[in-house]
């Protein structure tokens, strides 16, 4: 049986991996059914209260769809409904969320050089926040500043921003923009389970017993699958922060997540104006890419730290400090991988430590004792193509010196 390190590795990796499985199917069905409303066509011989029709070929076939403004005069026999994909990217992403940052939130979630804190409370704020979003978010919609389409959204980008901000004064950077994600995901798989299926779900009651549907729940629903659909793109960049420490590890990485937010608007703007319109909106793309630009700029300005010599080590970093064979294993990391893993990388092509992990000093090796036991001890991973010649020896210390702890 593999030891409890492994184990937790290969449950954070299937973990992972249904989420991106159930994110891509809910993303592609909801990209997809904007396209399909956005292209519908009007034709006076479709019956009442159709909006419009589409012809579609793909896979060898054609499709002849309609879409009804509300609902059909009669209940269909075979109803398809799509939330499950929405449901399980957001149940699996909270699990990630729960095993990556809250069992290691001495690590990943917490830098008390920011707010020092112990580990309830950062759970706390992190669950609290993510859960104030939404409710914070389904009152604006349901406020009368929820009947401006644009005003809202205006307001909405507001509070994303000053959330941007927020989390940077709590988390470490690579938690805040995660968390970041977490909070904007959450208000999309909210919006289908409290407002979107629900309402579908009276509807067709009332078609059941006879009754005229509310015109007023479909445009709601309406209301918040666009919403969802402008945000997709900035929480997809922000679930892969994580790994690039540019975008995490830096002074401005709020204002580069507020601004990842415009460039996400934009590009859906472009794609669903073509869809509808068939114009091409170039001027998305310019300004898009003057913003990527600006994101890159902000990014050479001063880097947060790793966790160098005079920050606090994590506490579950003291065994392996005392551990016999740490000398031996601190001696191994520093030759072979604190050339990358620096403040100040000397490493040829290396211009941020990966991952923004420091691994130059006695706390930060300490720190990162389980992830040097995956990457280097157990697997090959690191150095990458063995580029510093670790030998298996080395390797052999290193997981001798975590199991010695970890028995």
């Amino acid at each position: 049986m593999p030891d409890s390190a492994i184990f937790y590795e290969w449950i954070a990796f299937g973990m992972r991996w249904l989420h991106v499985i159930t994110a891509i199917a809910w993303i592609g069905s909801s990209f997809y059914f904007i396209a399909l409303d956005l292209g519908l066509k009007p034709n006076p011989k479709l019956h009442k209260g159709v909006r419009g029709e589409e012809w579609q070929v793909h896979g060898g076939g054609f499709y002849h769809i309609k879409k009804y403004m509300v609902a059909p005069s009669h209940m269909p026999e075979h109803l398809i409904w799509f939330k499950w994909e929405a449901y399980t990217t957001w149940l699996s992403g909270f699990a990630l969320l729960a095993i990556v940052y809250y069992v290691s939130a001495d690590l990943y979630l917490i830098d008390r050089n920011v707010m020092d804190m112990g580990v309830p409370l950062a759970i706390f704020l992190s669950v609290a926040s993510i859960a104030g979003g939404w409710i914070i978010y389904d009152l604006l919609c349901k406020s009368p500043i929820g009947k401006s389409d644009t005003g809202l959204m205006v307001l909405l980008f507001g509070v994303l921003v000053f959330m941007a901000w927020g989390y940077t004064q709590i988390f470490t950077g690579r938690a805040a923009l995660l968390h970041l994600g977490a909070f904007t995901a959450t208000i999309m798989s909210a919006n289908v389970f409290f407002i979107i299926i629900p309402n579908q779900k009276v509807i067709v009651a009332d078609l059941k017993a006879g009754k005229e549907p509310d015109p007023a729940l479909g445009k709601q629903s309406k209301q918040r699958s666009v919403h969802n659909n402008y945000l997709t793109l900035p929480v997809i960049f922000l679930m892969l922060s994580n790994h690039y420490p540019l975008a995490f590890a830096t002074q401005y990485n709020w204002v580069i997540a507020s601004m990842i937010f415009l460039i996400g608007v934009l590009i859906r703007h472009f794609f669903n104006t073509k869809h509808e319109t068939g114009k091409s909106l170039s001027w998305t793309w310019f300004i898009s890419a003057v913003l990527f630009i600006l994101i890159m700029w902000l990014s050479t300005n001063p880097k947060i730290s790793g966790l160098t010599e005079d920050k606090m080590a994590t506490l579950n970093a003291a065994p392996f400090m005392a551990s016999a064979q740490f000398e031996e294993a601190r001696d191994t990391v520093m030759g072979r991988c604190s050339m990358c893993h620096t403040e100040e990388p000397v490493w040829d092509g290396v211009h941020q430590a990966p991952k923004n992990v420091i691994l130059d000093n006695d706390q930060a090796i300490a720190a990162h004792a389980k992830e040097i036991y995956i990457q280097a001890g157990r697997s090959h991973a690191m150095p990458p193509g063995n580029v510093t010649y670790m030998s298996d020896e080395e390797r052999e210390l290193l997981v001798a010196w975590y199991e010695s702890v970890n028995q």
